[in-house]
């Protein structure tokens, strides 16, 4: 019971953080990469990488340099991955809003559903609910009784694993 309410106490923690200082780390990337799209990437990035490493967070640093900072660093990583890889289908590329219309109208659309298809839970059914059932963030959050954070993170998630397999099975 304390693991539980300590986890419930993380989660309202990070969801505070996340509130207080996405915008602020999304206009830093959007300053830095000139594309809305990206920024929300690399922004919600961000975050999943800090709250995976937030015990090396030293609370005597000021948490938006700490942020911004992992945000940099995930940008230029970024800016070598793609660099480095062959074109990606342009529906994944495409805003949360675009997505659905590129799947449908997409060559690629079966290849994409096919390996939405083999992605473990919970990201296929949080892919799914945003891309198909066209949920806000906070309610998938809801509906696995986890914050809007969370399930922006998850789908981020979800939607590099179905990229990166099919870039590699274009290899």
């Amino acid at each position: 019971m304390k693991a539980e309410r300590k986890v419930k106490e993380m989660d309202k923690d990070f969801e505070r953080v996340y509130r207080d200082y996405f915008p602020s780390v999304y206009r830093y990337v959007l300053s830095i990469s000139k594309n809305a799209d990206l920024a929300e990437e690399i922004a919600q990035e961000t975050f999943f990488k800090a709250l995976k490493n937030i015990e090396k967070y030293d609370p005597q640093q000021n948490m938006l340099t700490w942020l911004c900072t992992i945000a940099k660093n995930t940008y230029f990583s970024s800016l070598k991955k793609s660099s480095r890889q062959s074109e990606i289908p342009e529906n994944l590329e495409s805003s949360d809003g675009d997505i659905i219309d590129t799947i449908i109208d997409s060559e690629d659309s079966m290849e994409i559903l096919r390996v939405l298809h083999t992605l473990p839970e919970p990201y296929k059914e949080v892919f799914t609910l945003r891309v198909l059932g066209s949920f806000s963030f906070a309610k998938i959050g809801e509906v696995f009784s986890k914050g809007e954070s969370w399930a922006r993170v998850t789908f981020f998630r979800a939607k590099t694993m179905i990229k990166e397999r099919m870039n590699n099975e274009q290899m």
